[in-house]
């Protein structure tokens, strides 16, 4: 009989994949390729929603961040759940609409390009660009995260647990599409929340209840207690800035695109911020009831004194029994694999319908942009794989540029687009250049010591880009079919809902 965790995560895996082949059956077409044929219901809507979200940052990054400095990072988790509720609120059920409304627009820079009617393709172009820098960085960030999962699981070396982490997620998006990733997020985020429910409840019950871990978290330093430690204005509006970023991240946005109908977004928001809030809850909480568990048990603390973002993964193989711990573990490689999926779509999607079925091959056979489509997840991947085989990288530290880089680059273009009948194709192209200008050159103007500041890129990115769209919008003057489209739709939803 083999290793218990090795058995249960090869079960896992090899589930996951059989779902790309049963997607596969229904994926006739690029639309089905790459939105599902706007099919999804509001369960699946929002638990796909939330998965592609949380990333594995959720159980490596975060819960490593709280072990570390106790409840004054939690204001990441603040910021996200009021993002992503908003996100919900305004977005969700006007882009569904609009989209459809739009040239029945499959990806954002095509939504773009008809709700602005450019007809020079620079909009589609640009847009497309972002979306691929951007995302490779943010697919590698879920490469670094699986090979640390099989590098500290099975004691491989990095190199071969790259590949490893990598394989399987790749096979089920390259077969089956949209359909797959969604149904895949939908058993992942399942398998996500009970783990973040029970292990930080065995982690209370072994460190002897509430009592005595909190007195054992505040002997090795009261002050993790403390949400305003060490905290500034600006490190605190930093950390909830985070939640700007949710209103340009097109693989979520993907989502409340492919919903059935209006109807069922306000179903899958109840949903979906109901598994996040207990997700993240359950995450801060494996991370600071951590902080007790090990200082109780230093002769086992040695992996994750080393790499505190291993907190997680060392509670599940001390506390559990292989087999629900290998359950436990397979969580992880369900936050990486259910992200990564739908990122290599989404780029795959724009370099097939925004690239090649636009400027190379306007009559394309649907079974020839299948295709395409499938081979460009293998390309991003494997750029994705080689960005990630610096094994320096921090999980946290990836997500946080790619996510800044999106949230200012496509978040205010993607809100006044459903809120403002009033913006114009240069005000779209201003806002998404400013603001993916800006997340750069914060970045690097801060990393090379030039800029002396602790705020996070997404802030100044998001508000310049805001600023850029409304002055720009108004030097000139949507054309009245934008305006008529705009109106036909904003009624839509309101009737819809």
């Amino acid at each position: 009989m083999g290793n218990p965790l090795t058995i249960t995560f090869v079960v896992y895996i090899a589930a996951m994949v059989l779902i790309g082949f049963f997607a596969y059956r229904s994926t006739n077409n690029l639309s089905d390729y790459i939105l599902g044929g706007r099919s999804l219901g509001s369960v699946v809507t929002a638990l796909s929603a939330g998965a592609s979200d949380m990333s594995g940052w959720l159980l490596m990054g975060l819960p490593g961040a709280i072990y570390m400095s106790g409840l004054s990072e939690a204001w990441i988790a603040i910021g996200l759940t009021v993002g992503a509720y908003l996100n919900w609120l305004f977005v969700a059920g006007r882009l569904r609409v609009q989209t459809e409304h739009n040239g029945d627009a499959l990806t954002l820079p095509d939504y773009f390009s008809s709700r602005f009617e450019d007809q020079s393709g620079l909009l589609r172009i640009i847009s497309a660009v972002v979306i691929l820098v951007f995302f490779t960085i943010y697919c590698a960030s879920g490469i670094v995260a699986g090979a640390r999962l099989f590098e500290s699981t099975f004691g491989m070396s990095y190199e071969t647990a790259l590949w490893a982490g990598a394989a399987a997620t790749i096979a089920y998006t390259f077969v089956g599409g949209f359909l797959a990733v969604s149904w895949t997020d939908t058993v992942q985020a399942s398998l996500m929340i009970f783990a973040l429910i029970l292990t930080p409840i065995i982690v209370l019950i072994s460190t002897g209840g509430f009592d005595t871990t909190f007195a054992a978290i505040e002997l090795q330093n009261p002050a993790h207690f403390d949400m305003f430690k060490g905290a500034t204005f600006v490190g605190i509006i930093s950390l909830m800035g985070w939640g700007l970023g949710y209103f340009g991240q097109p693989h979520i946005l993907a989502r409340f695109m492919a919903a059935d109908s209006v109807k069922s977004i306000a179903k899958a928001r109840r949903i979906s911020m109901t598994w996040m809030i207990l997700c993240l809850a359950g995450t801060c909480a494996v991370g600071f009831f951590g902080i007790a568990y090990f200082s109780a048990h230093p002769e086992v603390a040695g992996p994750v004194n080393e790499n505190h973002e291993r907190v997680f993964i060392e509670l599940a193989k001390i506390l559990f029994n292989p087999w629900v711990a290998g359950v436990l573990l397979s969580a992880i490689l369900a936050a990486v694999m259910s992200t990564l999926s739908c990122q290599l779509l989404v780029c795959s999607s724009a370099l097939t319908e925004d690239f090649y079925k636009t400027f190379l091959r306007k009559n394309a056979s649907q079974v020839e942009l299948v295709w395409v489509g499938r081979l460009m997840v293998l390309a991003v991947a494997l750029i994705a794989i080689a960005i990630a085989s610096n094994p320096e990288n921090r999980v946290l530290g990836l997500v946080s540029y790619a996510w800044a880089g999106f949230g200012a680059a496509f978040g205010p273009v993607v809100l006044f687009s459903v809120l403002w009948k009033g913006m114009t194709r240069n005000g779209a192209l201003a806002g998404i250049v400013i603001g993916a200008v800006t997340v750069i050159a914060w970045k690097q103007l801060v990393d090379n010591e030039l800029l002396d500041s602790k705020l996070y890129e997404i802030i100044p990115g998001f508000l310049l880009a805001s600023i850029a769209i409304f002055v720009v919008s108004k030097l000139g003057a949507p054309t009245l079919s934008m305006i008529s489209r705009f109106e036909k739709a904003d009624e839509a939803y309101h009737i819809g809902k």
